[in-house]
Formats: C-alpha cells, structure tokens, sequence
C-alpha cells in the first residue's frame, strides 16, 4: 500500500482559482446587461416610459428647484461657515440671483425679442437665397443621364417655396404660442424658485432623511459615491457655463463688429449650441455664417473666418484653462455618448449626454475599486 501522499500543485491550482473569479466575474457582468436589456424591453412594452416621461414632465418645477438648490449651496455653506444664519444667507443669494435675472430680462430680452422679429424678416430671403443656390447646384448635373436632376430640383424648390409660404402666413400664430410658452415657462420657473429656495434651507436636514433611509452599512459608501459624482458633475457644469458665456459674448460682439444681423441671437445661439462637444460649435456657427451669407458673400466669407478664429481661442486656450482635467473623458466615449443619448432624447439628450457620461464613469470606478469587477 502506497502510503505516499501526493503533492498539491498550489500553481495549477491558483490558475484554476483565479480562472473560475474571471468566469464568475464576466458572467455577472453579462448576467447584468441582459437583465438591463430585459428590463428595458419591458417597460418599452408595457408603456411604462410613456408614465414616466409623464410623471417627469409634472415633476419639472420640482428638478428646476433641484438644480437651483444644488447650484446655489455651495454660496450658501460659505455664508454659513462665515458666521451667517443659513436662512439670512439662503435669502441674501436668493436675492441677489433675482436681481441679476431682473436686470438681465429687462435689459436683454427687448433686445433678443427685436432681435428674433430681424431673423424672422430676414429668413424668407435666406430661404429665396437657398432656392437659387439650389438651382445653381443642379444645373451641374443636366448632363448626367441616369439621374432625373430636374424631379430632385423641383422637390427641393417646393420644400422651400411651403417653408417660406409657411413661415409668412404662420408669423401671428408663432408669435402667440411663443408667448403663451414664455409664460408658462416664467410660471414653472417661478414655482421652481419656490421650491429651490425651501430645499435650500432644509438642504442639511434632507441630508439626514435620506441617510437615515439607508442601511448603516452602505451609509459612507453612498456618502463617498455622491461627492465624487458631485464634484464630477458640477466641475464639467461650471466650466461648460463659463466657456458658453465666454463664446456668447466674444462672438456677439464680433458678428455685431463685422455687421451681422441678429448678432446678439445668433452669439446666444452659438454659446447655447457650444455646450454639446464637437458638434455644437458647427451647428451655431452654421447658423450665424447661413444668416451672414445671405446679406452678401464677403460678409459671410468674413464671418467664417470670424468664427473659425473664436473656437480655435476657446478650443485651445479657453476651454483648457476652465474646464482643465474635470472630464478625463475619451473623445469616443463622448461621442458615442452623443449618439446614443441624441438618438433617444434629442438635443436635449445630446446637451446631458457628457455629464451624465461622467457621473456614470464616477460610479463605475468607485465600484470597481471596491469589488474590482473588472479585474479580468
């Protein structure tokens, strides 16, 4: 009898350890984005997302005041470290914001509306410019046999024709559902004021509330995730107001320099459009150099240039001072981003997109330092 034991092979063992955690691990990693596709295909199915997006909508005043609360505390939680009541500094910022948003409508919204009534007069001789660049274009091809230029230049042309007959005809009604819109939006916003300002003052109690719905357990993990998620989003959010600002009012005033019309709108539109990366610069620089060619060609030949020239500063100078190393994203992370949240949101998705991206890659890496899930 061979009483000889044999010897463990502790190498070979560890390689089957360490293979078995990776099994494991990858297999919860798909397990998990089949349960998300899963989930997803049934709320699309019970047309839960339709309920949602419902519910969201009533719940609007409720995230402006939110976001206001959010924007301001930090304000607030100087004052307060400074000596001052959290109430009187509460009021003391709510006070000064509304000033600021006093003396900004009244002294900037005639103007933007003189503005947008100028862009409205002039869009049916933008649109009349387009038909004869269309013309133009298409006369290129006549010679081309196996296509029927003259059955795509009469569509295009009817395309402009009903969006100019349109546009003429409709101005009344526009202008009536813009400002029953811009009502309702000062209503909502007004409430959201309301509320912002009660979620600011009750900012530290709310915080109890809602750790004390929490297991003690995870408490100072989901106290560490929210800060980091925090410090994410609102660096990417301050650095993306400063450099919009910056662009609105830089390219606003060199359009009005160079005799653009509508300068104020068209820098507001490209410092608005600024805030989705890559895209947006192109989108409102289309805008304003659409509008400049078609008060002559070497305005807008100029106006290229004058754009070309305020996104190389804030590409290059600008935005690295502001926004620094706050993103640490991939530029194809971002731009898959866009697409997918463009795809299902809109512009609106395309404008959340880059945050949202960051806070996911906050949460991601917390988890992943924590149970290292992707340690394969």
């Amino acid at each position: 009898m061979n009483n000889k034991k044999e010897k463990i092979d502790y190498v070979k063992l560890n390689e089957v350890v360490s293979l078995s955690q990776r099994i494991l691990k990858l297999a919860i990693i798909f397990i998990s984005i089949i349960g998300i596709y899963a989930i997803t295909l049934i709320l699309k199915e019970w047309h839960i997302f339709g309920f949602i997006f419902t519910i969201l909508s009533v719940l609007v005043p409720f995230f402006i005041g939110l976001v206001i609360a959010w924007l301001l505390e930090p304000i607030v939680k100087y004052l307060y470290n400074m000596g001052i009541n959290r109430i009187l500094g509460s009021i003391l910022v709510y006070v000064i914001m509304l000033g600021i948003l006093y003396l900004g409508f009244t002294l900037l919204f005639p103007i933007f509306l003189e503005q947008i009534n100028d862009f409205i007069k002039i869009l049916p001789g933008i649109l009349e410019d387009g038909i004869i660049w269309v013309e133009r274009f298409t006369n290129n091809f006549k010679n081309i046999s196996f296509i029927d230029i003259e059955v795509i230049k009469t569509d295009m042309v009817n395309y402009f024709n009903d969006v100019i007959t349109s546009i003429t005809t409709e101005i009344p009604t526009m202008m009536i559902n813009f400002i029953k819109g811009l009502f309702s939006t000062i209503g909502i916003f007004s409430i959201g004021l309301l509320i912002g300002f009660y979620l600011l003052v009750s900012t530290s109690n709310m915080k109890k509330i809602f750790l004390s719905l929490l297991p003690v357990r995870v408490r100072r993990d989901v106290i560490k995730l929210l800060e980091e998620a925090n410090v994410s989003f609102f660096a990417y959010l301050k650095g993306t107001i400063l450099t919009s600002t910056l662009v609105f009012v830089i390219t606003a005033t060199g359009l009005w320099l160079i005799g653009v019309k509508a300068s104020l709108l068209l820098g507001f539109i490209c410092g608005l459009t600024n805030i989705i990366p890559y895209i947006g610069p192109y989108l409102g620089g289309a805008v304003a150099a659409i509008v400049a060619f078609s008060q002559s060609v070497p305005l807008g030949i100029i106006t290229l240039t004058v754009i070309s020239i305020i996104q190389t500063i804030e590409g290059n100078i600008i935005q690295p001072l502001i926004m620094s190393k706050t993103m640490k994203l991939h530029p194809v992370t971002i731009i898959i981003g866009l697409l997918i949240f463009g795809y299902f949101f809109g512009i609106l998705g395309m404008i959340i997109a880059t945050p949202l991206i960051a806070v996911i890659k906050s949460i991601a890496i917390f988890v992943e330092n924590k149970y290292h899930l992707f340690d394969l």
